[in-house]
């Protein structure tokens, strides 16, 4: 793994928006517009190294698996905060009937130089961006740049596969409706929502597109709708599990829910049982179930332990988005415990690989159960935030 620079593109700004990357530029407090897109610089991997990357992503998903299966037979959704006993069963019901519920995506950010194994921080399993960037204007860079060369980036062609292979598992005769949240000021989630569909209209699907500020509820007959009053019976939502089973209207999604078999009238994709691989407690119970793996890093739920002393945490909210709420801990410091009102996840402290003053981060997309490609973020401090840059990459041939 090598960090190169080189010259951008001339005209690359208007060439990625093109491609679907409508944001490109990241405004920073001062005001400053600066490139989210970054391709002044790209990272460089051998083939072996991609290959034991994509081994290590398959083997933490099916622990991820493992995780929930044990979160549901012991009756333990109350360590990842969901303490709603009707929301707990039903999202234990999900797990249950996950072969009838489509599952489509996730992605893993690890940490990774090239120079040990790779580490797990994070599953971002409910509602992971940056999936536009890594699948279409990256491939595009490359094809332009290095004619010839190779990519770990199979999503394209993964993820309408994966809506060809679930079509039977949608509701008959009815589209697909794809929602998001109408105050995403960046185009982010809209944009990911709208590369979504297509990838589901390549596969076959009717599609519709619709703000999930939209969805409306028709009282007579108990079911949600969309502007023009057809019924949703199955919807991709960009919106987190934890915000649409709270809502308003989170009551009415508890009632309609479809489980699977028909059961309710409103299917959700990403399903509720996603609800166990997207809260960071998940990594809590990984360090239990599969202790000394080399690919985890130590992390707990009822403080830092040993690692104070040690090696230093992180303290991760167990819902935390961008970064928010993450504080780093060096070795030595006196533990901060936060209180029930503030649930976190204590991690071993696993400074970032530092590549010239740049961090980085890799995301490791996984489609359906199968590792499918790679996006880079870097930043200038020691958490991937907001204000991270995403930068190519190619394989080495």
């Amino acid at each position: 793994m090598e960090r190169h620079t080189i010259e951008p593109r001339p005209g690359w700004q208007q060439t990625v928006e093109a491609q679907g990357l409508i944001y490109p530029l990241t405004r920073y407090p001062d005001d400053s517009l600066r490139p989210y897109w970054d391709e002044s610089a790209y990272y460089e991997f051998t083939l072996p190294e991609v290959e034991a990357l994509e081994e290590v992503v398959e083997e933490l998903h099916g622990m991820c698996l493992a995780a929930a299966a044990h979160l549901v037979e012991h009756d333990r959704l109350a360590d990842l905060g969901i303490d709603d006993p009707r929301l707990a069963a039903l999202v234990a019901e999900s797990w249950r009937r996950r072969a009838e519920l489509p599952s489509l995506y996730g992605r893993f950010d690890l940490h990774y130089d090239g120079t040990g194994p790779a580490k797990m921080l994070e599953y971002n399993a409910d509602t992971p961006t940056s999936l536009v960037e890594a699948a279409s204007p990256q491939w595009f860079w490359m094809e332009e740049r290095f004619p010839g060369a190779d990519q770990w980036n199979s999503l394209h062609e993964r993820l309408v596969a994966a809506w060809k292979r679930q079509a039977p598992l949608l509701p008959p005769g009815a589209p697909l409706h794809f929602a998001h949240s109408a105050g995403d000021e960046l185009g982010e989630d809209l944009m990911t929502v709208a590369y979504l569909a297509e990838t589901a209209q390549q596969a076959g699907l009717e599609t519709v597109a619709i703000p999930v500020e939209d969805i409306g509820w028709d009282r007579l007959s108990g079911r949600f709708v969309d502007q023009r009053l057809r019924f949703i019976r199955a919807c991709f939502k960009l919106y987190p599990w934890e915000w649409l089973a709270t809502d308003d209207f989170g009551p009415y999604v508890l009632d309609t829910l479809d489980n699977g078999g028909g059961t309710g009238s409103t299917l959700w994709i990403e399903p509720a049982w996603k609800m166990l691989l997207s809260n960071k407690a998940l990594l809590a119970v990984l360090w239990e179930l599969f202790p000394g793996h080399p690919n985890l890093l130590p992390a707990y739920l009822d403080g830092p332990r040993e690692l104070a002393g040690t090696r230093g945490y992180a303290a991760k909210p167990l819902l935390g988005r961008e970064g928010a709420g993450v504080t780093l801990h060096e070795p030595g410091a006196a533990p901060v415990l936060r209180g029930p009102e503030d649930p976190c996840c204590y991690q071993e402290l696993a400074p970032l690989p530092d590549f010239d003053g740049n961090r980085v981060v890799l995301g490791a997309w996984v489609v359906e159960d199968e590792a499918a490609g790679l996006g880079i973020r870097e930043s200038a401090g020691p958490v991937t935030d907001e204000y991270a840059r995403f930068v190519p990459h190619v394989i080495r041939t």
